[in-house]
């Protein structure tokens, strides 16, 4: 069912956030016209008018976007363009000072970037909200009183007992068009979904986005309900019974709701009931406060119930982490996530689009995993770390680049550039001691921020992003503080880019800080961590500035804790050139690991093809490998293959000349 009301729930569902945001690009402004069914007495049209109001909120009045060139706003239609509002609603009077919408109508204004909600009457006259006096989350309804009596008021008259298959009139803002009354049958009623706990009118009279929290009237103009949502495969619509309004206990605020939340990590999702209340009346401001508290409460609860609920198979434990802590290190500069299939094995997800190019060799990737877009960012070769780190609104330029955010004016679709400065910046360290900068920006025109988290690399930057409409900040913030645990990289760049890199150490995941580079370009090059060192001289290989160095991160036991380090050392004389050293990380595999791993280890411990110092050619290079593991050890548990690559074809002799180059200044202290 498609609802048009925006029912709370996880901002981390896709589909959910495209349709608020669909919603909210919708809803328009609105007119003073009235268009009216010709079988409603026109007398009592001037009392329905006066009783209906548009929910609108303030435009904002500056925009920190930049956009490719001059937005075509004489597109727009007049009316649209000159508004200093946006519609997103209709209300109306039940009584003296007592005003009635959509609960998810007034929720667009929680954590809103337009400013709280408030009421126009036909003459443009805006009246802003004084106290919520009722609010009903799973019966979706708001009453309210407002600062300032509209002069020519007039509440609805009412009918609690309507009878099924007569005429009835849906009466609101229908897509910001203005106040308009259509006519329809009110024919049956439905329990809703939940428990069953009352029943939904439905009617057949059109209704839009627009008309959510709008009257829904008999055939003699009385009240009998609300309307609230529209069923998406057939031309009925549902209202709230206007009784259950009235007979709803006043000065409380109540949430009793199913609202399921998922992780992008599960491929299962939690459904629990969202069940708190409290005491009003409240000014908009205080009731969005004691609303958003209780629902990020709910957030923090639903995510520790999603990782608490097998704790012992979320990754890295439990028999489905075993492939990827036995398996050997990915090298992708582009991020993934690691999900749990249906299967219950955790795997890495993610899938890159196309290179997007920009100056001085940089080049922005996108794509997707899960419900997260994912970037990596190589910045421009005149682009300092530093500079990139420090200033956010740099990284924001690059990644627009893709083409990801567009302003649509009427006909045309126009690229934004830049969103100028984050309206926050701070660091969030994950499990694995790994810093991200998390930076929230805002989109005033569609209501929406902007939340990244990015890592810094050596080539650049990995980010994590996602849109969060109003009152979706925090359940955004929330996940992703989760999900940086899960996602996997290896970290990349020149020997240039390393240099500059390894200068921001605050900046640096706790994994590098054990790692010395010896770069000198053109004489030797040294890595050293806790686990393994070598060196080279050129006669190896070439050392120059842009010779690449690729660390394959992966996960891994180590004295029976896991942690996050190198599986995987890469050095290539440069992107273009595929000579190479590789020196990678292998473990033995446990009992329950397939026949595969343990053939492959099996391989590894007698120096067996391919890893018994026999150059091979492979695609148009020649290979050689042999294996290393600690001294002292006749039954190892680590060993790691070393290779060396070259282009073209050599003799097995030159081959393994290199080879035992490598080996001589090659240490492994892995056990």
């Amino acid at each position: 069912m498609h609802v048009l009301r925006v029912i709370w729930c996880h901002a981390g569902a896709s589909a959910s956030m495209l349709q608020r945001l669909a919603l909210v690009l919708l809803i328009g402004l609105c007119g003073a016209t009235t268009a009216h069914a010709a079988s409603l007495d026109p007398a009592i049209l001037p009392k329905i008018q006066a009783a209906t109001f548009e929910v609108v909120a303030a435009k904002p009045l500056n925009d920190p976007l930049t956009y490719e060139k001059p937005l075509p706003l004489e597109l727009l239609p007049f009316q649209e363009r000159n508004d200093k509002y946006f519609s997103i609603g209709t209300a109306f009077a039940i009584g003296h000072n007592r005003y009635v919408t959509a609960g998810h109508v007034l929720q667009i204004g929680i954590g809103s970037l337009w400013g709280p909600p408030a009421l126009r009457d036909a003459g443009g006259h805006v009246y802003a909200i004084d106290k919520i006096e009722k609010y009903s989350l799973q019966e979706d309804f708001v009453v309210f009183s407002l600062a300032e009596q509209p002069a020519n008021a007039a509440a609805l008259e009412v009918n609690t007992s309507p009878a099924l298959n007569e005429v009835v009139y849906a009466v609101g803002n229908a897509l910001g068009t203005g106040v308009v009354i259509r006519d329809g049958l009110y024919t049956s009623d439905t329990p809703e979904d939940q428990d069953g706990r009352w029943k939904w009118m439905r009617f057949s009279a059109a209704a839009s986005p627009g008309n959510s929290g709008g009257p829904l009237l008999d055939k003699d103009g009385k009240l009998i309900g609300i309307v609230l949502m529209k069923s998406a495969n057939e031309n009925l619509n549902y209202a709230l019974p206007i009784g259950l309004i009235l007979k709803a206990p006043d000065h409380l605020a109540v949430m009793d709701q199913r609202v399921p939340y998922q992780l992008d990590i599960f491929d299962t999702t939690q459904n629990s009931i969202f069940k708190e209340q409290f005491a009003l009346p409240l000014s908009f401001a205080d009731f969005s406060a004691a609303y958003t508290k209780r629902v990020n409460a709910y957030t923090d609860a639903q995510i520790k119930l999603l990782l608490g609920k097998e704790p012992e198979k979320l990754f890295p434990r439990g028999d489905g982490s075993s492939r990827l802590l036995h398996g050997v290190a990915r090298q992708s500069s582009f991020p993934g996530l690691i999900v749990r299939s249906s299967t219950g094995d955790w795997d890495v997800s993610g899938k890159s689009g196309q290179k997007i190019p920009l100056s001085s060799n940089g080049y922005v990737t996108a794509g997707v995993a899960k419900n997260n877009i994912l970037f990596h960012l190589r910045k421009p070769d005149n682009v300092s770390a530093s500079e990139l780190y420090g200033n956010p609104a740099l990284l924001m330029q690059q990644l627009a680049k893709v083409g990801i955010f567009q302003r649509r004016v009427g006909s045309e679709s126009i690229k934004i550039t830049s969103l100028g400065k984050p309206a926050s910046d701070t660091i969030h360290v994950d499990t694995w001691q790994r810093r991200w900068q998390v930076r929230i920006w805002t989109m005033p025109y569609v209501n929406v921020r902007v939340v990244t988290f990015s890592l810094p690399v050596p080539d650049g930057y990995v980010t994590m992003l996602r849109f969060a409409p109003p009152g979706h900040e925090y359940d955004s913030l929330a996940d992703m503080n989760v999900l940086t645990d899960f996602i996997d990289v290896s970290y990349d760049g020149t020997l240039a880019q390393w240099k500059d890199y390894l200068k921001n150490t605050a900046l640096l995941p706790a994994a590098l800080k054990d790692i010395t580079l010896d770069l000198d370009y053109g004489k030797h090059f040294g890595y050293r961590g806790k686990r393994l060192s070598f060196s080279f001289a050129p006669t190896l290989q070439k050392i120059e500035q842009d010779s690449m160095l690729r660390l394959g991160f992966g996960f891994f036991e180590d004295h029976g804790k896991v942690v996050w380090d190198v599986g995987d050392v890469q050095v290539l004389a440069n992107a273009n050139d595929p000579d190479q050293v590789n020196v990678e990380r292998h473990v033995a595999p446990s009992e329950d690991m397939d026949d595969d791993f343990k053939s492959e280890w099996n391989k590894l411990v007698h120096q067996r093809h391919p890893y018994d110092s026999v150059a091979q050619s492979d695609n148009g290079q020649m290979e050689i490998v042999t294996t290393a593991g600690a001294s002292g050890s006749s039954t190892p548990t680590v060993l790691y293959s070393v290779g060396v690559a070259v282009d073209g074809t050599q003799p097995q002799l030159a081959m393994k000349a290199k080879l035992d180059l490598l080996m001589q200044n090659l240490h492994v202290d892995d056990h």
